[in-house]
């Protein structure tokens, strides 16, 4: 079928929209009040589609326009079409009022300190959907959200950036942990005890270093790309683990995890809120941008 011939077997749109109406309401007068046109107009448009269908749909009862049964035929089997058409227009509709935001960041933050949070934000912003994707640390160049939540120095081409949270870590173990391996009671304790490490083997020596433990240089153990994944080795005892307390703020709480040191290693990364330089904030971004901050604030 060529593409004149499919234009010609479409129906009148115009036509089959008023016939709807028509049908729907059983009146000639209440289809044109819908349709914000006159009566003669609707008659009109019935008659083109009669004209193009080449059989009856309506007839004459009195002074009253009745659906034929060919009418009744057409009608039924329209009204499922209009009805999904109503339908996604509405779902479209509401979308666009909607605003939509897309948030990424790297997965602890979001586990240990975004998604329990976020229930509060969408209590008091019931107009914004919230995508939330994984940051991809090692090319944030690829970085197409509304807002990211980054990790580093705050340098990123193309990017405004505004600290976080702090990115400092403590020394952090289960309580099994230390039942089997301690007492911990100074820094060098952690000598003869496992360890993990979280992207970077060199951190646990500058931390065991900076906390006076001057001769001990620990770069053994199992080597995890992110803070989740040494997270999970630390719950499940494979060693002490070098963690930020407000991402783990609920395993702390709970005893699941204890801190053994106060000492902090801060080795000048923290997290940061960034958003394109070259683009506007979009108003629902604002929001939960002011309330990221202002969250990271009161923690």
């Amino acid at each position: 079928m060529n593409k004149i011939q499919h234009i010609a077997d479409d129906p009148p749109l115009r036509a089959v929209r008023a016939f709807e109406a028509f049908a729907r309401h059983g009146s000639v007068v209440s289809a044109a009040r819908e349709l914000d046109i006159t009566p003669s107009a609707v008659s009109h448009q019935l008659q083109l589609l009669e004209s193009f269908v080449q059989t009856p749909l309506t007839v004459r009862n009195g002074r009253s326009l009745v659906l034929t049964d060919e009418g009744r035929d057409y009608y039924r089997s329209i009204s499922a079409a209009f009805s999904v058409l109503r339908s996604a227009t509405g779902f479209v509709r509401e979308r666009s009022a909607r605003r939509q935001i897309t948030v990424s960041l790297i997965p602890l933050f979001g586990i240990g300190w975004f998604i329990p949070r976020l229930h509060d934000f969408l209590a008091s912003n019931d107009d914004v959907d919230v995508t939330v994707l994984y940051a991809n640390h090692r090319n944030y160049r690829s970085d197409a959200a509304d807002l990211s939540i980054r990790f580093g120095t705050g340098d990123w081409i193309g990017y405004t950036s505004t600290p976080l949270l702090s990115g400092a870590v403590v020394p952090v173990c289960t309580p099994r942990f230390e039942r089997r391996y301690g007492p911990l009671r100074k820094p060098v304790d952690l000598a003869g005890v496992p360890l993990v490490h979280d992207e970077d083997r060199s951190t646990w020596a500058n931390w065991l270093q900076s906390a006076g433990a001057r001769h001990v240089t620990r770069t053994e153990g199992p080597l995890f790309e992110d803070g989740q994944l040494t997270l999970s080795a630390a719950m499940a005892d494979l060693g002490a683990a070098l963690l930020r307390a407000p991402l783990i703020s609920r395993e702390l709480a709970s005893g699941a995890l204890r801190k053994l040191f106060d000492h902090e290693l801060d080795d000048g990364r923290h997290y940061y809120l960034c958003w394109r330089a070259d683009a506007e904030m979009p108003d629902g971004a604002q929001r939960l941008a002011q309330w990221l901050l202002d969250s990271a604030r009161a923690a």
